[in-house]
């Protein structure tokens, strides 16, 4: 028993290191331009190893957090390049009241906003398409679906843990739920976040195979941005609710909500 402990606790040593360095960004005592302290000095404030705080800086890297330079010298290391998007103050209040949400309220509320938020993205697409040949909206573009494309590459790359296949399949939701411009959405997608990771990742102790649903769920991601840049707002409704229904039946963490 004491065992498994020990391996819950270095599974999620990254987790104290990003949940850290959040706070900061979210609380004003991090910001863009400011330099993260060396990784020496974040590992023995916060407890934890040194790989933990690398595996956390790379999440926020991919994220579009912050940048890293290697090396040695006054330009190494992590600096902030950005902060959280969304209602901030709404969001940590979110945030904590998330992790005492019952898993099958927050899946319901996932297949409310998020089979919107792509059928939205993608109807945006479709007028878009239909007003650009007359030229009488200039200003009516497509939504702006490069930050999901660049989560979805960055979920593909070899070496991945189960742990930041997951923070970026997280990242990926909340991207398209930014490229809506909902603000509310956005803020109670980014509350939701955490509790989603946490019950998402207590799914796969009971899946059959990690690798064989984590390549399922990179198709269903790249089916649903397809949905969306191909302008099929149905289409992308309906794959979004299998896609979020369909792990909650596979891991039997709750009947899937129709």
């Amino acid at each position: 028993m004491e065992e498994d402990t020990v391996t819950v606790d270095e599974r999620r040593a990254w987790e104290i290191v990003l949940a850290h360095i959040e706070n900061d960004l979210l609380l004003g005592r991090l910001r863009p331009g400011d330099r993260l302290p060396g990784e020496r000095t974040l590992a023995t404030d916060l407890g934890v190893g040194r790989s933990s705080v690398r595996e956390a800086i790379r999440v926020l890297e991919v994220l579009g957090l912050v940048r890293t330079n290697v090396g040695s010298g006054p330009n190494a290391g992590a600096i902030i390049v950005a902060l959280p998007g969304g209602g901030m103050s709404a969001l940590m209040r979110l945030q904590v009241a998330a992790q005492g949400f019952p898993v099958a309220d927050i899946v319901k509320t996932r297949l409310v906003l998020e089979t919107a938020v792509a059928a939205e993205l993608a109807e945006a697409v479709l007028s878009a398409a239909l007003l650009r040949p007359d030229r009488q909206h200039p200003d009516r573009q497509d939504p702006d679906l490069g930050r999901c494309a660049q989560l979805l590459d960055a979920m593909d790359a070899p070496g991945l843990t189960e742990d930041e296949f997951l923070a970026l399949d997280a990242a990926f939701h909340l991207s398209l739920a930014e490229a809506c411009g909902n603000q509310v959405v956005i803020a109670t997608m980014a509350g939701l976040r955490t509790a989603i990771e946490g019950y998402v990742r207590a799914g796969v102790a009971r899946l059959a195979s990690w690798p064989d649903t984590s390549a399922r769920l990179r198709a269903e991601h790249r089916g649903i941005l397809a949905a969306i840049e191909g302008a099929d707002p149905a289409g992308a409704h309906g794959l979004v609710h299998a896609h979020i229904s369909g792990y909650y039946a596979e891991t039997r963490l709750t009947p899937a909500p129709h």
